[in-house]
């Protein structure tokens, strides 16, 4: 018996895998998104599918840590001072739209026929926003930090705390909850106040300390155990004092923002963070109960769209009364039009205290996940009903059929800067970039700078690639950098190409590429930097060329050992200011090595017999 139940388990768990693994890639292509994948593949495998798992809730519950580390991450990327700073967004923007949606949802159900209070819980539940849903889609986007992604971070914070009065307010609306003292309420406020207050302590005072005796034990499993123990020990904290894991997570995430440990810590847990939250996603596919959606469709479909509609136009009408501009108010509405997590836990306690029944509970989760997977539709509806904000081309030249010897591709301050030894011997330089204002400001310095873009292979044909001599790759952006010269030397292999590179990462990838030169944007003017740094403190010219000589001897002795055995090879070409002793000297001695006295003659001579 104990191998068919281990048997069976491994089945599900395999089961689990195979479907994100079949499914995540096809939705992806099909330009859908992880999350619809996830979703749908839960749906599959479900209770309601092909029965491989029988009971969704456990498996929920465990998925849930996936938010809770997601969460985690997000706050090591926000410093207290920008939080700080994001005060007026979390309780007044974020306050502002949690009351205006619920007051219209709650007008939703009444409108409906339904009671007041039963109205109130099934919209409340509604306007707390998916978490992971919004925040994996910004992350796809490269849009948490932005400003108008920070904005809806700060909103979703303040959902994750407007769950505890929320469900005091259930208490409250209950059968007989009216009997619950305010003594008691106010308990139960100053547990939560004192549990965010004891974990900021600790956050201040013994994370640092506990991380710094841990990494001197020099046992990296022990780290991983003690980010995890950090980030769910939180989480229960937050979880026990009533309010959400995914805020006790959060705040320990911000606390340890400005730790030495913070890279560490953010690597030890991305593995567990992406396999949970994608456990999640296909835990909440399997939660939607098939059956009630047939007996109830009509009543499911109508209160999906008018949640979805009548939260969106909430949200939208918040935006632009504080003066959000039109394309980012519509983009907040789409993505956050949606229920989330948090409205199972409110609909539970709402049915476990009576005020609405086991059929209700069941209805309002199944109008949340449907809602949930409409949004990423909705979000490419959007993509597809709104335009495109296309820059104006009045004044700038379209690459095209352009002949110079030789073609420069990005023209910020690198590319004005490398353009003028060129210019200088007269040599035919054709220019290009896709930046219209860069372009217009460079005509009135005397620059003809025509638009195209470099990582397409017809603009490239269009600004005589084919014809020029060789390319310089000037652009900013690192990933464009590379494609550009994999296109070039895909196109044309006998052109030479010389490349700006961001960093050592985008170097080694350009030289992989097969560019025939690159620089790092910075190396170059560090060197002289540090040259100069060393004449100040009154070292000798002479010395100061030697020593910068050897530092880019050692720069290039690492470089071409990264580029054999990866980005961490190398450190014993680099000097730290730690201490620790290094087996080679620093530089290469000017002069051999002379004897004082007679006694040391004999042993200079001895060695250089033995050698």
């Amino acid at each position: 018996m104990a191998a068919e139940t281990s048997g069976s388990d491994l089945i599900q768990v395999v089961a689990l895998l195979a479907a994100g693994v079949v499914a995540v890639p096809i939705f992806k292509r099909m330009g859908l998104g992880s999350i619809l994948g996830y979703l749908a593949a839960g749906v599959v495998i479900g209770p309601f599918g092909l029965r491989i798992f029988s009971e969704s809730g456990a498996i929920l519950h465990v998925a849930e840590l996936g938010v809770v580390m997601f969460l985690f991450i997000i706050g090591l990327e926000m410093q207290p001072s920008r939080l700080w700073g994001l005060r007026r967004e979390i309780f007044g923007l974020g306050a502002l739209q949690v009351g205006v949606c619920a007051v219209l949802l709650t007008g939703v159900g009444m409108a409906g026929g339904f009671p007041v209070s039963q109205s109130f819980v099934a919209g409340a539940g509604f306007v707390l926003t998916s978490t992971a849903i919004v925040m994996q889609l910004l992350e796809e986007r490269g849009e948490i930090a932005s400003p108008k992604g920070q904005r809806i971070v700060s909103i979703l914070l303040l959902e994750d705390l407007a769950i505890v009065p929320l469900l005091a307010l259930i208490a409250f609306l209950a059968p007989g909850g009216a009997d619950t003292s305010l003594s008691e309420r106010l308990t139960e406020v100053g547990i939560g106040l004192a549990a965010i207050v004891g974990l900021v302590l600790a956050g201040r005072y013994l994370l640092n300390p506990f991380f710094r005796i841990l990494a001197d034990a020099r046992a990296r499993e022990v780290m991983t155990a003690a980010a995890l123990l950090v980030v769910l020990g939180s989480a229960l904290a937050m979880q026990l004092s009533g309010l959400s894991m995914a805020m006790g997570a959060f705040l320990a995430g911000v606390l340890l923002s400005e730790s030495t440990f913070r890279h560490q810590l953010e690597a030890d847990i991305e593995p567990f963070r992406g396999i949970l939250l994608g456990l999640f996603f296909l835990a909440v596919g399997m939660s939607l109960d098939l059956h009630v959606v047939a007996a109830n469709w009509r009543l499911i479909a109508i209160y999906v769209v008018a949640y979805m509609v009548m939260k969106a136009l909430g949200i939208y009408i918040v935006a632009r009364i504080l003066k959000t501009g039109h394309r980012e108010a519509l983009e907040r509405a789409v993505f956050m039009a949606q229920g989330g997590e948090f409205a199972f836990v409110l609909y539970s306690a709402a049915a476990s205290v009576g005020i609405i029944d086991n059929q209700a509970n069941a209805t309002l989760t199944a109008i949340v996940i449907i809602s949930m997977v409409l949004t990423p539709l909705a979000i490419i509806a959007l993509r597809y009903v709104t335009p495109r904000d296309e820059q104006s081309l009045d004044g700038v030249d379209v690459a095209d059929g352009l002949t110079g010897s030789v073609l420069i591709i990005g023209f910020g301050r690198f590319g004005q800067i490398a353009s003028q030894p060129l210019l200088l011997r007269g040599i035919d330089v054709s220019i290009i970039d896709n930046d219209v204002e860069m372009i217009q400001a460079a005509a009135d310095f005397g620059f003809k700078v025509y638009y195209g873009d470099g990582t397409r292979l017809d603009i490239l044909h269009a600004a005589g690639a084919g014809r020029a001599r060789a390319v310089l790759i000037c652009v900013d952006k690192a990933d464009a950098a590379v494609r550009i010269a994999q296109l070039i030397k895909a196109e044309f292999p006998l052109l030479t190409v010389l490349a700006r590179a961001f960093d050592r990462g985008t170097a080694l990838q350009l030289i992989r590429a097969g560019v025939d030169y690159q620089l790092r944007e910075t190396f170059e003017s560090a060197l002289v930097f540090g040259g100069s740094a060393l004449e100040s403190l009154g070292v000798d010219p002479e010395d100061v060329a030697e020593t910068i000589e050897d530092v880019r001897r050692r720069d290039t002795d690492r470089f071409e050992t990264q580029l054999a055995e990866g980005i961490r090879a190398g450190q014993r070409f680099l000097r730290g200011n730690i201490g620790t002793p290094i087996p080679t000297p620093l530089s290469t001695p000017r002069r051999p090595g002379q004897a004082l006295n007679e006694e040391t003659a004999g042993v200079l001579h001895k060695s250089e017999t033995a050698d």
